[in-house]
């Protein structure tokens, strides 16, 4: 019970693996290489078929050189002449199956394609459950044999590897076959046959030294390598033991899989990097400050800080002179972003010109030059370290549509606020103007009537203020105090321009690092995003 619990739990992590897999693929998309995307897909799909019928088979397959004694092992294997042995090369043309135990194994064999199939009855009961494959020789000079050989063995859960003392060290078994199944350890065998043609014992045992040797140097494992041979029956009934413990297990088939998917995923992982770089706060800094000069913000500042300064002369200056302001252009309304009325309280929709279009100048050839140095300097920050795939796909996700671009810009500027509330000493200086203005006014009126009634010979008084006349002290005092006031606001308004300049920046920059974060550095991070997943998920797949 505790064993089917754990190969149930082995069989979930296999498929949870093959679904990171096939996760990874996704998210890797294009910056992966086709070919390894296309066997990666064609495995996860053998994956799921294989344990869909795993059952309690285990697939073993010989596979070897021309002339190493594969056929020869099989049939003493077998104690039966299930396959052909013949003096030409190549004999085996297709593969060979030897079945043990009683269990229905027609669907794994069709889906193995073998038709050529031998149910061993009466056979020993530790191998019920062993479907034992002979294979065409891998090196085989007929094309079809040798693609027939890796069509099996891509589908065995086991391989047996069979050679003799003439080509154990030949480069298409250590090249083609070994120096890739790093990950196949715990399902591979290495048998060294046709002992029986080495003169003398410690001869066999140095070869099988040699060619264990030569195996790890492959990278598959540290291996014992077993002597057989087929015509002097050595060795096969050791053979039969390991692969009997094998089929025992009945964990092979789960084994040959993870193997698969854990070479697989080594290898895409050679496609992406082992992190990713983080977008700096330079780099975004001087993208936003290339993206506000191409959206034409200095302009625009320019012009809230000259609208500050018109509306504080018509709100504060010298009443008799303040019309002179009105005769000045309105900074804001010629670059429809404004009203100009300086009112209170403004929303953001309330500010937007007519058709919600700007008249900013188009940016010119050198801040359009400094926005593609920008992104171009933001792409290299963001793909330090990735391979090139990636690193193209950063760099293309920095290069924003430029006609998009500056539309998003445009709109940007003219859907933020320009205003905030009237300062409360312009209702002050307005207010401290209009009496002041009264004053003046009145001390004329005063001095008018005085001087109309001495032309008129009336005795009329002006009352006095210390030894200045009242209407003059009025006259003096409005004229002077009004310009002193206009002098004031003038001085306070110049300050209030800076504030408020520096208010709508904040405000201006506020929007464009929104249109850089949607333009250029969110399909940026989109991309890092999707390497991260890749690596990590291949990761999860390699266990």
């Amino acid at each position: 019970m505790a064993s089917r619990r754990a190969s149930e739990q082995e069989g979930q992590s296999l498929v949870w693996r093959a679904a990171q897999l096939d996760d990874a693929l996704r998210a890797g998309g294009e910056q992966l290489d086709r070919q390894e995307v296309a066997k990666a897909n064609a495995l996860t799909a053998r994956v799921r078929e294989r344990w869909a019928m795993k059952g309690s088979r285990t697939v073993v397959s010989l596979a070897g050189p021309t002339g190493a004694g594969k056929s020869s092992l099989f049939n003493a294997f077998a104690q039966d002449d299930v396959s052909t042995i013949g003096a030409r090369r190549p004999t085996t043309a297709t593969a060979t199956a030897a079945i043990w135990g009683e269990d229905d194994s027609d669907e794994l064999l069709d889906w193995l394609a073998i038709p050529s199939r031998h149910y061993i009855e009466d056979g020993d009961a530790d191998l019920d459950g062993l479907v034992l494959i002979d294979l065409p020789d891998f090196d085989s000079i007929n094309q079809a044999h040798h693609a027939e050989a890796d069509r099996v063995l891509e589908r065995s859960d086991v391989f047996v590897w069979v050679t003799d003392p003439q080509k154990y060290a030949g480069a298409r078994l250590h090249e083609d076959y070994l120096s890739t199944l790093a990950d196949h350890q715990s399902v591979m065998m290495v048998v060294l046959n046709q002992i029986d043609r080495v003169p003398r014992p410690e001869d066999a045992a140095q070869l099988a030294a040699d060619l264990s040797a030569l195996v790890a140097a492959d990278g598959a494992g540290e291996f014992e390598v077993l002597t057989t041979s087929a015509v002097m029956n050595e060795g096969v009934e050791e053979l039969r033991s390991r692969i009997s413990d094998v089929v025992t297990s009945k964990k092979a088939t789960e084994q040959r899989l993870a193997g698969d998917i854990a070479a697989t995923s080594r290898t895409l992982l050679d496609s992406v990097a082992s992190e990713e770089a983080a977008l700096s706060s330079a780099t975004s800094a001087e993208l936003n400050r290339a993206l506000a000069r191409a959206a034409g913000i200095p302009v625009v500042l320019q012009a809230v800080r000259k609208d500050y300064v018109r509306q504080a002369k018509r709100a504060t200056g010298w009443p008799f002179t303040r019309w002179v302001a009105q005769l000045k252009p309105d900074p804001l309304r010629r670059l429809r972003l404004g009203e100009g009325s300086g009112q209170s309280p403004i929303s953001p929709d309330d500010v937007r010109s007519v058709l919600g279009r700007s008249s900013l100048p188009p940016a010119t050839p050198a801040a359009r030059s400094q926005v593609q140095l920008a992104t171009r300097g933001l792409a290299d920050a963001a793909s330090a370290g990735l391979p090139a795939p990636w690193a193209e796909a950063v760099a293309d996700a920095a290069d924003p549509d430029e006609s998009s671009l500056t539309d998003a810009l445009d709109q940007a500027v003219v859907g933020t606020s320009l205003r905030t509330r009237d300062p409360w000493w312009w209702a002050a200086g307005r207010g401290l103007q209009l009496i002041l203005a009264l004053c003046a006014l009145a001390g004329v009126v005063w001095l008018t009537a005085l001087a109309v009634a001495g032309w008129m010979q009336l005795d009329v008084e002006a009352p006095f203020w210390g030894p200045v006349p009242v209407p003059l002290a009025l006259l003096a005092g409005g004229v002077v105090g009004g310009l002193l006031v206009a002098a004031v606001a003038a001085a306070l308004a110049r300050r209030g321009a800076a504030r408020r300049r520096k208010l709508i920046d904040k405000r201006m920059m506020a929007s464009i690092d929104a249109v850089a974060a949607s333009h250029v550095r969110e399909p940026v991070t989109a991309v890092l995003t999707r390497h991260r997943q890749t690596r990590k998920q291949l990761q999860a797949a390699l266990g």
